[in-house]
């Protein structure tokens, strides 16, 4: 084997190291940047559709950015007062469930486990007088909330703004962002990185795209099974559920913990938990028999240790959009790792 290609394996891994290093470095102000990379991608399609319909790069550009605001103040005008009214029903009802614990549960708790509970239901229903009965209470504690974690709140609304602006760039300029990653490819390996990068775009293509539909279906799916079994807060937890289930594990986690909180203080008969378990029930084998296999394709192929490692490590690294960007971005390795493994296979090191 010629010197100059150890020289060349050594250099490319002493430069991977580098940028893996700062990454990790870099990784509490990536998350806005990461954020708009994906959102480039997604409506990258949307954008080149325009283009070839004689619109230029920068209108379609801050058409799809206008649409993504959009879509997210829709969301917000219809989500947050709902959760508000919600929030209110439930912080209502929580006092009689107390007193309902405190005159069933914790005596058969004391009388046949010896476990004493002290439950003080009084103290907790003027808590909710004074802090969350109305919007006034609301927005004291959150006013306090940012008097004391001020810094927090505007990094968190920097990171927000950054995103939009972010995104029109990068989405405007990402035909000239991919030719300039092309051109400094060496043109050795030109063909083969031509080639995974291909294979990482249908694979990406097939899971963010196609889990945009799923989501949607899903939500709902989740908001009518859960009207049809009378909860009254089939809205939000479906929403939720639906729009969540784009994280493998959390979205459903989430939905059962709310949905079961929900129905535990709203039905009296153990009866009702059991018809919204049976949704979330049903919700899974559609989503995994029917809908992610229509919208999606094939699952990526990620042992399930590997997806469960992949959340904690990408989260770990890019918070909450790392866990976002965790599937993707593992099933874009796994293409890597399978050329490597042909590669492997094919190498005289592998036939001794």
């Amino acid at each position: 084997m010629p010197r100059w290609i150890d020289w060349h394996s050594g250099l490319l891994g002493a430069a991977l190291l580098m940028f893996g290093a700062l990454l990790w470095v870099l990784s509490p102000i990536l998350a806005p940047f990461l954020a708009a990379i994906i959102l480039a991608y997604i409506f990258n399609p949307l954008v080149n559709w325009l283009e070839a319909r004689k619109v230029s790069r920068g209108s379609g550009t801050l058409l799809a950015v206008l649409l993504l605001l959009i879509m997210v103040a829709m969301l917000l005008i219809i989500v947050l007062p709902l959760f508000y009214k919600e929030i209110a029903q439930l912080t209502s009802l929580i006092p009689s469930f107390l007193d309902h614990l405190k005159s069933t549960i914790v005596p058969w708790l004391s009388e046949r486990l010896g476990i004493e509970i002290a439950l003080d239901s009084a103290s907790f229903r003027q808590f909710m007088q004074e802090n969350l009965s109305d919007s006034g209470g609301i927005a004291r504690r959150v006013f306090a909330t940012v008097g004391t974690g001020g810094l927090a709140i505007v990094s968190v609304l920097v990171n927000l703004a950054l995103i939009p602006i972010v995104f029109f760039y990068v989405l405007r300029d990402w035909p000239l962002l991919v030719a300039s990653v092309d051109d400094i490819v060496p043109r050795r390996i030109h063909a083969t990185v031509t080639n995974i990068a291909s294979e990482i775009d249908a694979v990406l293509s097939e899971f963010l795209r196609g889990q945009l539909l799923v989501m949607l279906v899903m939500s709902a799916f989740y908001v009518i099974g859960l009207w049809a079994v009378g909860l009254k807060f089939a809205l939000p937890v479906g929403l939720i559920t639906g729009l969540l289930v784009f994280v493998p594990y959390l979205g459903v986690g989430m939905g059962m913990l709310l949905g079961t909180v929900a129905a535990v203080i709203q039905y009296d008969a153990l009866l009702g938990v059991v018809m919204v378990w049976a949704v979330f029930g049903a919700g899974q084998i559609v989503e995994s028999f029917f809908v992610t296999p229509k919208f999606v394709g094939e699952r990526i192929g990620l042992h399930p240790v590997a997806v469960i490692f992949a959340l904690l490590a990408f989260g770990q690294v890019f918070g909450f959009f790392g866990i976002l960007l965790a599937l993707p971005a593992s099933a874009a390795i796994l293409v890597g790792l399978r050329h490597l493994q042909a590669r492997y296979r094919s190498s005289a090191v592998f036939r001794i």
